[in-house]
């Protein structure tokens, strides 16, 4: 009863940042607005210019970062439950890499938005293939096989990424750059991105019960009868195509798919039942608040949001390491 009380008081806190989040990044800006003035927009009585930089600048940007937020908290979760790592991250097996080099080349031809969209979707999807192909191989499949074969994969991404900017002109070297480093500067209502954060959402959740056995080892759950070779195919196409729908929205964002299920878990939260959404409510809010920072803080200059969300994390990554240090020294 004390737990179940417990979660449901964490819950109303995570909605209520949530809302806290995205109300902060709509009355942020170098136009001020006010609560009235968005109830009256809203409406359609209120200004003309209120309107146009609620309705089609800030509005767009702010569900972009909460569902890429959300997508990447999701996608950390289960990888580190599929590689049965707590230092995993949507990015970990090379999927960032090979969206990141689509996207760069689509901006090096000078393609559109659309085409840059599709490419990063494309080289993401790829090197989620190349990664599983080369990890099965012919013989088993293994987390560990997985991770080796993703960190190899992404290295050569690093190295492609780096050779197309050395190629980029300088016109467009900023841009890349910006990409690279996470960007929402031209983000649109993200209608796809908000369908496969759903569709993401149930699957995850009903798979909840399995990744709560998995997460104590795979002959544990072999023992109580999961299917640990269709569970794990599962997870790395879920992870992955969350995670390229991330990055197809926003770039490469790091720190918050490894942040945020670390703090929901020594917030007591085991159950992937109930972690799997409230990552996603806490991912949201921490990207959109960190992009908020990133066009405000040296405003009329915007920062990549990838900057922010380093800036934040790397200190609370090092205080959850402390944490973790003080309990194992008790314990010991």
């Amino acid at each position: 009863m004390k737990q179940h009380l417990r979660t449901t008081v964490l819950f109303v806190i995570l909605l209520l940042l949530a809302a806290a989040s995205l109300l902060y990044g709509l009355f942020t800006g170098t136009v001020d607005i006010r609560p009235g003035e968005l109830l009256a927009t809203l409406s359609g009585h209120g200004d003309s210019l209120q309107a146009q930089v609620l309705l089609q600048l800030r509005w767009p940007r702010v569900a972009a970062a909460f569902v890429t937020g959300a997508l990447l908290g999701m996608a950390g979760t289960l990888m580190q439950v599929l590689l049965r790592n707590p230092l995993a991250d949507p990015y970990v097996l090379g999927i960032s890499g090979g969206a990141a080099s689509g996207a760069l080349l689509a901006m090096l031809l000078g393609l559109g938005s659309v085409w840059l969209h599709g490419a990063a979707l494309g080289g993401a999807l790829f090197s989620m293939l190349l990664v599983f192909g080369l990890a099965h191989g012919s013989g088993s499949w293994s987390a560990q096989r997985l991770l080796l074969t993703g960190v190899v994969v992404a290295a050569g991404w690093g190295a492609l990424i780096g050779f197309l900017l050395a190629l980029a002109p300088d016109g467009r070297l900023r841009s890349m750059l910006f990409w690279l480093m996470g960007d929402l500067s031209y983000a649109a209502v993200p209608v796809a991105g908000s369908g496969v954060l759903l569709a993401g959402l149930v699957i995850s959740v009903g798979l909840g019960r399995s990744l709560n056995i998995l997460a104590h080892g795979a002959q544990t759950a072999s023992a109580l009868g999961v299917g640990i070779v269709t569970l794990r195919r599962v997870l790395y196409l879920l992870g992955s195509v969350l995670a390229a729908a991330a990055v197809m929205l926003a770039g490469s964002v790091g720190f918050v798919g490894l942040i945020v299920p670390h703090l929901l878990r020594l917030a007591g939260l085991r159950d992937h039942r109930l972690l799997i959404p409230a990552t996603a409510l806490l991912g949201g809010s921490l990207l959109v608040v960190a992009d908020t920072l990133a066009r405000t803080v040296l405003a009329p200059r915007q920062l990549p949001v990838g900057v922010l969300t380093a800036l934040i994390g790397v200190p609370l990554f090092l205080a959850l390491l402390y944490h973790n240090r003080q309990g194992l020294a008790e314990r010991g």
